[in-house]
């Protein structure tokens, strides 16, 4: 299979994995961590989406099985017709390429044996992209690229702040020319001084470059600031998809409202606090029948055990996943 990538968009599709757990058979009982449920999504070129929810909604682990750092057990990724989920090892090479992973913490995921021309020329090389002179004329254009001067490249990671080391995994990713990134908590490792700065550089190479990007994030306040789209996770669910602007300005699912009210700069904006949200998050080994927040839900009623909330479009892109529709007037 060959895996042809557009310039258009990532769908992704009924994505579902799974992690087992437990002891082993015969002497124990296996069961399964449903960490993704059903969750589909796309992101275009030229956009920002911003996958929030709560530590254990199953955030990065979407990010990773997009790529299949982690390995879905059902569902499509789509790329120009093609699943990439089912890819073999050729294609599914060919397709890193051009979907590129910013990991979260920028001290543990450069190698700090490694100079930075070896950090980003290793990623060239397992591409097999040029000769040894134009790699390393690409390296230095990556490195202007995110802010940092090419002689950066003759230095070790621990030379260097943790803003800086996290601009170096940026370029490691840029280096290859992709469409797509996916950004795994790319500001929660960072002072607070230089987040600002690196969601600056997001949104200048979204616009720059034209890539298409997946941030994962908590940040609430970053989320705004930076993305196009927002997708509200939990327990693996997704409850709400909307464009950035409707979300922040009215949020419709509980889960979200109750979200905002948490973040502090949301939390006085004139809109009634939401009632404090019930009990603590259920454990994905065994998630709730019908609706998955149901069980924290202030608004929850007998019909929401009894079926799944399938996405309901209230308005142009705005989706949401509630049998309590009455809530959304």
């Amino acid at each position: 299979m060959t895996a042809v990538l557009s310039d258009g968009e990532i769908e992704v599709r009924g994505l579902r994995t799974y992690f087992p757990t437990g002891g082993n058979w015969p002497f124990g009982r296996r069961r399964l961590i449903r960490a993704v449920e059903d969750v589909s999504f796309t992101v275009r070129r030229g956009e920002i989406v911003g996958l929030v929810g709560e530590s254990g909604s199953g955030k990065t682990t979407i990010g990773r099985s997009i790529v299949r750092l982690e390995q879905p057990v059902s569902g499509m990724v789509v790329v120009d017709g093609q699943d990439l989920l089912a890819a073999d090892a050729k294609a599914l090479k060919q397709a890193r390429r051009h979907i590129q992973f910013v990991f979260q913490d920028p001290y543990s995921s450069l190698d700090p044996r490694m100079r930075v021309e070896q950090l980003i020329g290793e990623a060239l090389a397992i591409h097999g992209i040029g000769s040894r002179q134009e790699r390393q004329d690409r390296i230095g254009s990556t490195l202007r690229l995110v802010g940092l001067q090419p002689d950066a490249m003759r230095k070790f990671p621990h030379e260097f702040s943790g803003g800086q080391r996290q601009r170096i995994g940026i370029a490691r990713a840029l280096a290859v020319a992709p469409r797509f990134l996916i950004a795994d908590e790319p500001i929660s490792a960072l002072d607070m001084s230089v987040q600002a700065q690196v969601l600056n550089l997001l949104a200048d190479l979204r616009d720059d470059l034209g890539l298409g990007m997946l941030v994962i994030a908590h940040d609430l306040p970053a989320m705004e600031q930076l993305c196009d789209r927002i997708v509200v996770l939990y327990l693996g669910r997704i409850m709400e998809a909307a464009p950035a602007a409707s979300f922040f300005a009215s949020p419709l699912h509980p889960y979200s409202r109750a979200l905002l009210a948490a973040a502090p700069s949301f939390a006085h904006q004139g809109r009634s606090p939401p009632p404090a949200l019930r009990g603590e998050i259920p454990s994905p080994m065994d998630p709730p029948s019908g609706c998955v927040f149901r069980t924290r839900c202030p608004h929850s009623a007998q019909s929401c055990s009894e079926r799944v909330p399938e996405p309901v479009e209230v308005s142009s892109g705005h989706r949401v996943a509630c049998l309590r529709t009455e809530l959304f007037h």
